[in-house]
């Protein structure tokens, strides 16, 4: 069994690396640090730590001022109030003046669990992407949050970072090298690419096999930067296999899904059916984290019969 790592686990890890190296990178939570994993940083380097309670907004208002003079802030509590209770100091005060801030949000998607629906967040990366000069980052394991929190770091502007909460299996070896707006292809095919992010693309590699066994060969694709998107393996995928399904721990609106269609019949001139697989415009609620993606059609067989579909559509 591949061995298992939640993306929050990761970043509590990374910040306290990078702490060492840079001695501005400055870090921010909201009463939530045990939670979000930024508690190790503030143990190590307390004189850069600042509890900010529960009062989101000046959490991200004071990332915002800490910026303006030189600092890189990581601003951390869970997606859902990061980014719905706080969205207009991250629009206004972060984005707005494109400031050098690192919004870091754990516990999102539906994988929350027993928490229920309200914080459950599954519109966060819309409302990130929406944002003018806003880069959003989902890593699919942990090897890949930690290197997307480096490469935050060293990128000049604002970053949406999205940690879940639960492990999700390991699929980058230690010479991985994350790289904002660049995707990776894990697995190639021809019949059908599947196009993930976060802790859909361990079900997009089991779903490669299903299919496979069935003599659909799928080319597998980690699109961790969401925002800004990578056109051309975007485009490639659509001209060389014809069909596209995406999968995400999201709504299937306004997230990796729109992103992907938009780019598919607008930039990329290269119109084929594409088939998401996500959240269907409703709210989540309290269960298990295993069967709450049973229940929202999150699993590899959703994306299988998701992949039969897209074609199936080429073929008309």
């Amino acid at each position: 069994m591949a061995e298992k790592i939640a993306t929050r686990d990761a970043y509590g890890k990374a910040l306290v690396a990078l702490g060492a190296r840079n001695k501005d990178v400055v870090v921010l939570d909201a009463d939530l640090s045990k939670s979000t994993k930024t508690a190790k940083f503030g143990e190590t380097y307390p004189e850069r730590f600042f509890q900010m309670g529960i009062a989101e907004q000046d959490l991200m208002s004071t990332a915002a001022g800490l910026a303006t003079v030189g600092k890189i802030p990581f601003a951390s509590t869970f997606a859902i109030f990061a980014t719905g209770r706080a969205f207009e100091q991250i629009r206004n005060s972060i984005a707005y003046p494109h400031l050098n801030v690192k919004v870091a949000a754990t516990h999102a998607g539906i994988t929350v669990g027993e928490d229920g629906g309200s914080h459950q967040s599954i519109e966060d990366i819309a409302l990130m992407r929406v944002l003018p000069g806003m880069t959003v980052i989902v890593p699919a394991d942990g090897p890949e949050a930690e290197q997307a929190v480096y490469a935050a770091a060293e990128h000049d502007g604002p970053v949406y970072l999205r940690f879940g909460r639960g492990g999700v299996p390991v699929i980058h070896g230690a010479d991985y090298q994350f790289k904002i707006g660049k995707a990776e292809v894990l697995r190639d095919g021809g019949d059908v690419a599947i196009i993930a992010c976060g802790v859909m693309v361990e079900a997009a590699l089991a779903a490669a096999d299903l299919l496979a066994a069935e003599g659909i060969t799928a080319r597998v694709i980690n699109m961790a930067t969401v925002k800004p998107l990578d056109a051309e393996v975007v485009k490639a995928a659509a001209v060389q296999t014809g069909a596209i399904v995406t999968a995400e721990e999201h709504s299937v609106i306004g997230g990796l899904g729109a992103a992907v269609a938009e780019h598919v019949v607008g930039n990329g001139n290269c119109p084929v059916p594409v088939e998401m697989v996500g959240v269907q415009d409703v709210f989540g609620q309290s269960g298990n984290p295993a069967e709450l993606m049973k229940e929202y059609g999150l699993t590899a067989a959703d994306i299988v019969a998701a992949a039969k579909r897209a074609v199936e559509r080429k073929k008309k």
